[in-house]
């Protein structure tokens, strides 16, 4: 964009009355309007809104009746035609008429056109002079200038206006005035066109891919199983993933994975990168909520020597550092929005410039980025460029919670007990009905809540093996459960649970010390033992389920001691009574 010195220059205009008598607008108006017009320009709305919205402001900036821009496609013919909303002629195709054989001598010469009297020239026919009402005594004049991009005239921009004597020195002012707006419509086209032309073939590579993943395996042959480090199961959920982890992995598409905290999305984009072409060069990671933005450009672009204090010596950047490879960005719904547009430039044109540097670096990264943010909604608040969106879900992949692939649960809870044995010389093993437990929580923190449960109630474990006591949930002290029922605000409204410390440090009171009731098939009197039971003989066993399961907020281990049952047989009440769970 201009600056103002520069700006007041090309303008050439004068405060007074120009020699034909007309007033011109100041030189600080006309800078105010140009400034206007290029920040509509930058704005996100549509091409058509964005073009009649300057057409509107040049009204401001120049004597005119009527304003037309056209905007050719790449077979020449016009593609997008937007006036001001007065001509009274209509095109059927596009809309507005236009002066054909004026915008044909522009676009074939590539000049702006002057014409003082329309009816006189030989680029107009009758029924153009007729469209621009130039019949009979009345002068029209008209101003038509070229829309280029790359040097070549993509478009035209033209108004008309009422002639008088005298007037050829203000046509040449907003001559300059148009050539300047033009100059910006082009820039505009382009930057829209690329848009499109992207957003098409990264359609269309997310299409082919959905449509390779949808397919179904040929008969009698077995597609081999991706294994991956870290990532434990064989439920369905978990072998989808993984399958289309194999499929996405053959192709360089950008790839956005979404999910809960806690779903291993760092170890599915790792998995990506090590089983594509990539998968022998660097993958480089990148948390983007942990860093402000400007160190954040810093981490991203890398910088020069001395572009700040403190910068001793030119550093590389993540994008230079990941050339060839692969770039994990997560938390990418965190980033600002002035940064968002500096990494969209990057990802589209794959160069960018170290921060106080002017010597474009080129890159050849696949990005995969990753966020637990509904961007959609993000979008829609205009919190995330909708064109930045589009750039980084070419190829989306869903992470499935670990309440969706409940069926993992014991091999993962294994492997961190394993883990915990070798960290401290413990040799703890599940009993049957810890396994139980683990199987009936819900987890909302996902594979990273099991791990941190694993790791407290084996911490204060006192026996060899853990058994369903040893769980903070079995005993009304799970802080993560009552987050998940209520949360986070009311949560806070609560009153601290009394944590007891384990026997070895604190007794516990006597009452504590009970023996497990003993397990029945059939369902126990719902209330507190030793007390009568609530609606003994008067509820059917479908109400004493949901009366217990909501006195314990829809927990089904706290339900499952309510009746005396086991956390499977309050599970199998609920299914044959085709009870629905509610969630909170």
């Amino acid at each position: 964009m201009l600056d103002s010195v520069s700006l007041r220059e090309k303008l050439n205009l004068t405060s007074d009355a120009d020699r034909s008598g007309f007033i011109v607008p100041s030189q600080e108006k006309s800078l105010s309007t140009i400034f206007e017009i290029a920040h509509t320009l930058t704005g996100l709305s549509r091409l058509e809104a964005k073009l009649e919205s300057v057409i509107e402001r040049l009204q401001s900036l120049v004597q005119m009746r009527r304003g037309i821009v056209c905007l050719f496609g790449h077979d020449g013919v016009p593609q997008i035609i937007v006036g001001d909303g007065r001509n009274e002629g209509r095109d059927s195709r596009c809309g507005v008429r236009l002066p054909q054989g004026a915008i044909d001598q522009i676009v074939a010469s590539g000049q702006p056109l002057i014409v003082e009297n329309v009816a006189l020239h030989s680029a107009f026919s009758s029924s153009d002079v007729e469209m621009l009402d130039a019949a009979g005594n009345t002068r029209v004049a008209f101003i038509g200038v070229p829309i280029d991009i790359d040097e070549k005239v993509a478009g035209t921009l033209s108004i008309d206006r009422i002639a008088d004597n005298g007037m050829r020195a203000q046509l040449d002012d907003d001559l300059h005035l148009l050539t300047m707006v033009a100059s910006l419509l082009g820039r505009t086209a382009k930057l829209h066109y690329t848009f499109e032309r992207d957003r098409g073939r990264l359609m269309d590579e997310e299409f082919r891919l959905q449509k390779q993943l949808s397919e179904p395996k040929p008969h009698g042959r077995e597609r081999k199983k991706v294994q991956v480090d870290g990532i434990l199961g064989d439920s369905p959920a978990l072998r989808a993933l993984l399958d289309n982890v194999e499929v996405i992995a053959k192709s360089n598409s950008t790839v956005l994975l979404r999910g809960e905290s806690g779903t291993g999305k760092e170890l599915v984009a790792k998995a990506i990168h090590e089983h594509s072409a990539r998968g022998k060069r660097s993958f480089i990671k990148l948390n983007c909520a942990a860093l402000t933005e400007t160190v954040l450009e810093s981490e991203l672009f890398g910088h020069e020597k001395g572009a700040f204090t403190g910068a001793f010596n030119m550093r590389k950047g993540r994008f230079e550092l990941a050339d060839k490879g692969t770039l994990f960005l997560d938390e990418i719904g965190e980033i600002s929005a002035s940064f968002q547009a500096k990494l969209l430039r990057v990802l589209q044109e794959q160069e960018f410039e170290r921060v106080g540097g002017n010597q474009t670096v080129k890159v050849d990264v696949r990005v995969i980025a990753a966020t637990n943010r509904n961007l959609e909604e993000a979008v829609a608040r205009k919190e995330f460029r909708a064109d930045l969106y589009y750039r980084i879900s070419v190829v989306p992949l869903l992470l499935p919670p670990l309440r969706e692939r409940r069926s993992d649960i014991p091999l993962l809870a294994a492997r961190f007990l394993k883990n915990f044995n070798n960290e401290n010389g413990r040799a703890l093993v599940f009993d049957s009905s810890a396994i139980e437990v683990l199987m009936s929580c819900e987890f909302p923190g996902n594979v990273r809540e099991l791990e941190n449960c694993v790791q407290r109630t084996a911490t204060l474990a006192q026996g060899s093996s853990i058994v369903r006591h040893d769980f903070a949930c079995c005993q009304g002290q799970c802080l993560s459960a009552k987050l998940w029922r209520c949360g986070p605000e009311e949560m806070a409204r609560q009153p601290s649970p009394n944590f007891s410390l384990p026997a070895r440090l604190s007794m516990p009171p006597p009452e504590a010390i009970t023996a497990v009731p003993p397990v029945s098939s059939e369902l126990t009197p719902l209330g507190p033992p030793g007390q009568p039971a609530v609606g003994a003989g008067k509820l059917a066993d479908r109400e004493r389920v949901i009366a217990a399961m909501e006195r314990s907020g829809w927990v089904q281990a706290k339900a499952a001691r309510l009746l005396g049952l086991t956390p499977r047989q309050i599970g199998y009440a609920l299914r044959k009574h085709s009870i629905e769970i509610k969630r909170f």
